[in-house]
């Protein structure tokens, strides 16, 4: 005898479009089998699949997960019309989920980090820019709108393939029920025996262990602003008389420089140190020339493959700015970074060359600069290199026009970024006679020269090259402006603000990035002897490591005494 039908679903097929269904029923009967076995490899594949793209093989996907048994349990349990709409409910959340796991996928190709629910939000803005900048309007535009027909789709293919297989279950509930018996005694004997085919584990629970470590993250952030703020609180400078900081400094030109991109990667990996080297051994040559000598270290950066203005801000305040939270409750405190420092002396110009800034920047005033020269206040009338507005050159020779060439002048510190290495790493400059330099008309010929960003990107290779060129170009325009135009005040530390994203790293979680320091004379780099720092622009892979937020306090202590 056949098993009895639910009461709660129809017993007959509905006839679908002019009723082909009734017309055709040995097709309908394969359509409506074929449609529920791809809701469930949907379902399936949605529970099993890796959040991070280099954990996609085929074994990731022949696996049995828990979560699978349990809803359907908890559906077979339910009335029917609770049923119905757990199912719906059911279905959004794991196209939801699955949705967030593609958003992994997406920071760890560019951040090495998964989608932080609560601080990436502002992210997603930045995203856009960057694909404007570096790829077109047309780009952006196309970009977004395949982003939202892949979200609208996931989310809804998710949620029938819910409802669907649901309402199978309930028009043959007792063997629905019977399968599930059975399906979960598999899993749990193939759990316990530790079953695996190929290195993975057959049996799994990794979506419950997804969602469980996003739930904590979401709390840990929640509860992250409370720390922060205590360790915000702590400053042992604060009740220094202005008299007494910084005082092993006073009558120096001081120079903080942040190197886009320049991380540990471009100095260690195989295929791009034989240049690099030689890039930073002539830049070793170019300054002693000159009269420079150099320590180098290691710094590790709170993010890595972007977020450059976390960098910035852990490497000038002292705190670990790890997230956009962190950003914006510390522009908007009162902690002292190492520029206001240098600006409550009273004893320097405080400035700020920052061109990759193109739009109102009011977390600008919080870093204690008396004046900002952002890209529109440059006078470059060149193009831009896709993200990068100005080239490293033609930013060094404006500060040495607007503010370090004038005379009788006071003492600047100037913060100063170099973007020509931003990614996408192309088109990218490359160095010019400095008289040439212009109004940076001159750079139009240099871009149509260069490389097509689309085309660079169908490799990971030409990635890896691209980035590697575009550090030496930043390394060179600043080794070339010190020996041009650096004296016996003047006063370099120039730094990476984070590692380049997973394509150039390979992957590779480590977060460290070069920190230098230039002078000529020899007083200021008596006064950091005990760093112990590499001598040279290269530091030896030995040579002392600090976080990022370490270096405000031992600067600021160096040269205090």
């Amino acid at each position: 005898m056949d098993e009895p039908v639910s009461p709660d679903v129809p017993d007959s097929p509905r006839p679908g479009w002019f009723g082909w269904r009734r017309r055709c029923p040995r097709t309908a009967r394969g359509v409506s089998v074929g449609t529920s076995v791809l809701a469930g490899v949907l379902v399936v594949v949605a529970l099993v699949s890796p959040a991070r793209l280099d954990h996609m093989h085929l074994g990731s996907f022949l696996r049995l997960p828990v979560e699978a048994i349990v809803l359907a349990a908890v559906l077979l349990m339910l009335p029917p019309k609770v049923r119905r709409v757990a199912a719906v409910l059911c279905g959004m959340f794991l196209g939801l989920s699955t949705l967030l796991k593609f958003m992994d996928m997406a920071f760890r190709q560019t951040l090495a980090r998964p989608f932080d629910l609560v601080f990436d939000w502002i992210m997603v803005g930045n995203a856009t820019d960057w694909l404007r900048e570096s790829f077109g309007r047309t780009g952006e535009v196309l970009a977004i709108i395949g982003v939202i027909v892949l979200f609208i789709a996931v989310l809804v293919l998710c949620t029938l393939a819910v409802v669907r297989l649901t309402n199978v279950m309930s028009r043959h509930r007792p063997r629905a029920v019977l399968a599930t018996l059975v399906v979960g005694t598999l899993w749990v004997t193939c759990f316990n025996l530790g079953v695996q085919f190929g290195g993975v584990t057959f049996a799994t629970n990794g979506y419950s262990v997804f969602v469980a470590n996003r739930v904590q993250n979401v709390r840990n952030g929640l509860g992250d602003a409370e720390v922060f703020e205590k360790q915000s609180a702590v400053d042992a400078f604060a009740a220094t008389p202005p008299d007494q900081l910084l005082t092993g400094l006073r009558g120096k030109d001081v120079l903080f420089t942040f190197v886009e991109s320049y991380g540990r990667v471009a100095i260690d990996d195989p295929a791009m140190a034989p240049e690099i080297d030689a890039t930073l051994k002539e830049g070793d040559a170019r300054l002693k020339s000159a009269g420079f000598a150099s320590r180098s270290g290691w710094l590790t950066s709170p993010v890595t493959g972007a977020g450059s203005w976390m960098a910035h801000s852990t490497f000038l305040s002292g705190l670990w700015v790890k997230n956009q939270q962190r950003y914006l409750n510390l522009t908007n405190s009162d902690r002292a970074t190492l520029t206001s420092y240098f600006q409550k002396t009273g004893d320097w110009r405080t400035v700020g060359i920052v061109p990759g800034v193109r739009k109102s920047w009011p977390e600008g005033k919080y870093f204690g600069l008396d004046h900002i020269y952002d890209s529109t206040h440059l006078g470059y009338k060149g193009p831009y290199f896709s993200w990068t507005p100005v080239p490293d050159q033609f930013s060094l020779e404006a500060f040495q026009k607007l503010e370090h060439g004038k005379k009788d002048r006071d003492p600047i510190m100037a913060e100063i970024i170099l973007a020509s290495s931003h990614n996408p790493w192309s088109p990218i400059a490359h160095t010019i006679d400095w008289d040439e330099l212009g109004d940076g008309s001159v750079f139009e010929q240099i871009k149509k020269e260069g490389t097509n960003p689309s085309e660079v990107w169908k490799s990971g290779e030409r990635v890896r090259t691209e980035y590697r060129k575009a550090i030496q170009y930043s390394l060179d325009s600043l080794t070339q402006w010190m020996q041009r135009y650096g004296d016996e005040n003047t006063v370099l530390v120039f730094l990476g603000d984070h590692q380049p994203v997973p394509t150039v790293t390979k992957g590779s979680a480590n977060m460290d990035v070069p920190i230098t320091i230039v002078a000529k004379d020899p007083k200021v780099l008596d006064r950091v002897a005990d760093w112990n720092w590499t001598e040279g622009l290269k530091p030896a892979d030995d040579a002392p490591k600090w976080g990022m937020d370490k270096f405000r306090d031992r600067f600021m202590t160096a040269f205090a005494k």
